[in-house]
């Protein structure tokens, strides 16, 4: 091999490798994806779980580092409701359903462009990493689970009235009935 075919070589190795770190796209979480964020009553009780389970997801890493996020999200899931089977729910939908192999928006390392499997992040990427999550942090002051999106807030009024409308029934039947003896 020539010279200046290991110097072309060579730099093309060095703008693939900056391209593929360039191609990280800006942190994006959806809560709990294809789960609810909480109960009916705290509808976004442990969807501060899923953020930080999303943050891992969205720049990816090895098997080892997803098995961790995995099972961070069963503890703080647990932590937040003292409910096991839930924690394990989640973790058991969490392990077999964000596999890298899924073309699916909430894959591991779903940050990165389909394809890049269990890699673990290089100098150059973790580098990128920590500039997209301060960019993110300097442009979204609230977090998913602090928002109050449409549908939140029509579920929320609709599940007040619901409460109130069976309150008030069971009470005027509790009334009815006592004042009739």
């Amino acid at each position: 091999m020539c010279s200046h075919q290991k110097i072309i070589i060579g730099l093309f190795l060095l703008l693939s490798d900056n391209v593929n770190a360039e191609s990280l796209a800006a942190f994006s979480s959806d809560g709990c994806s294809h789960f609810p964020d909480g109960t009916v009553t705290e509808i976004k009780l442990w969807c501060g779980c899923c953020i930080a389970h999303d943050l891992a997801y969205w720049q990816g890493g090895s098997r080892a580092q997803k098995k961790q996020a995995d099972e961070s999200l069963r503890e703080c899931v647990f932590q937040s409701t003292n409910n096991q089977l839930l924690a394990e729910t989640m973790y058991l939908g969490v392990r077999f359903g964000g596999l890298p192999i899924y073309p699916v928006w909430y894959r591991w390392g779903y940050g990165w462009d389909y394809g890049r499997g269990f890699q673990v992040l290089n100098t150059k990427e973790k580098q990128l990493v920590a500039r997209r999550l301060q960019e993110y942090s300097s442009i979204q002051a609230k977090s998913f689970c602090e928002f109050d999106y449409p549908p939140v807030i029509y579920f929320k009024q609709s599940w007040r009235e619901l409460v109130e409308k069976w309150s008030f029934k069971a009470n005027f039947l509790f009334l009815q009935q006592h004042i009739q003896h």
